[in-house]
């Protein structure tokens, strides 16, 4: 990465940051309350426990602005290679089912929400960063800090660093609403349940994934080995998934990331449930376009929601009343 830029450049490269978030992010992120959905109008509510539910999707969003794209090395299609495409689609019916969806229409790449919100790689900046700027997380190193330095397959995301402001910008007027959002979603259902649970939905690369020498799994769900959902409603989504003759792996490779790890607190009523979907169900990964298997998979998965939100109140979760 070329590392000359002259301060006038800087500068201008600042000033249209803070112009694009207002013109291109308002709204940043949809919050579709339950039966508010209009892709699936004809579902009703599956419960009264259906509330207890928040369905998110954090790295669906496709909105691309044009200055972004200027900025970078790669072309929109390629861009688009790190994107969880089309899962708020899979998952905008858990609305209509009586549970809380929301999902962001920022791009991954332009902003990652599922890290910590000051994960910033020093590579990516020409300026020093500040104190309080975490960069020695294996995620960083690998160019996939809150501001990702790469896409899939390794590739430059940026011709060019960017000011440390950009970044800032995008962190305080983007990622911290839609957290202030979900962390709300789930206190709201602990006040009026005395417990929340969140589906964090995401999808991986069809390519070979570590530690799978043969076929790799249909679905991963993550847990963080079982500190961040209650067991018995991980094995519960493992079962419904294997019913419809899907490979699941549990915490292999993925156990989670940082939206898992920061809400999931069993032990006060919060149990968080990560679930990656393998895309070669659904998308063709060099087009970025859905193939035939995207409404059969969409199916199964008002099939999975269904049958946890009427499953619940034959699990034993923790509940805030219980931990206190």
């Amino acid at each position: 990465m070329n590392l000359t830029l002259s301060g006038q450049q800087f500068d201008a490269m600042a000033t249209r940051e803070r112009k694009t978030i207002p013109d291109h992010f308002q709204p940043a992120f949809e919050i579709i309350a339950p039966g508010g959905s209009v892709t699936t109008p004809l579902l009703q509510p599956v419960n009264d426990l259906a509330g207890r539910f928040v369905f998110t999707s954090p790295h669906s969003g496709r909105l691309y602005p044009a200055s972004f794209i200027d900025q970078s090395r790669l072309n929109p299609t390629q861009l688009r290679s790190s994107e969880d495409a089309f899962v708020d689609q899979l998952f905008a019916h858990t609305a209509a089912q009586g549970a809380h969806f929301l999902h962001s229409l920022v791009p991954r790449a332009y902003l990652d929400l599922n890290r910590q919100p000051f994960e910033l790689d020093p590579k990516l900046f020409a300026e020093p960063l500040p104190d309080f700027a975490i960069s020695d997380t294996v995620k960083v190193k690998s160019g996939l800090g809150v501001i990702a330095r790469v896409v899939s397959e390794g590739r430059q995301i940026y011709s060019r660093p960017l000011p440390l402001d950009d970044a800032l910008q995008r962190i305080n007027h983007l990622y911290f609403p839609y957290h202030r959002a979900l962390r709300t979603l789930l206190d709201n259902a602990l006040e009026k349940y005395q417990q929340a649970i969140l589906i964090d939905c995401h999808s991986m690369p069809s390519g070979q994934l570590p530690g799978f020498k043969l076929v790799p799994p249909d679905f991963v769900l993550g847990n963080r080995f079982d500190k961040s959902c209650d067991y018995e409603l991980t094995h519960l989504v493992r079962a419904e998934l294997q019913s419809m003759g899907y490979i699941v792996s549990v915490n292999k490779p993925y156990a989670g990331g940082y939206v898992t790890r920061k809400y999931g607190r069993p032990e006060t009523g919060v149990h968080a449930l990560q679930i990656e979907i393998n895309r070669r169900l659904y998308l063709d990964e060099r087009t970025m376009k859905k193939h035939k298997g995207f409404e059969k998979l969409r199916k199964n998965m008002m099939r999975l929601s269904e049958k946890i939100m009427r499953a619940l109140p034959d699990l034993s979760l923790t509940t805030r009343l219980a931990a206190e």
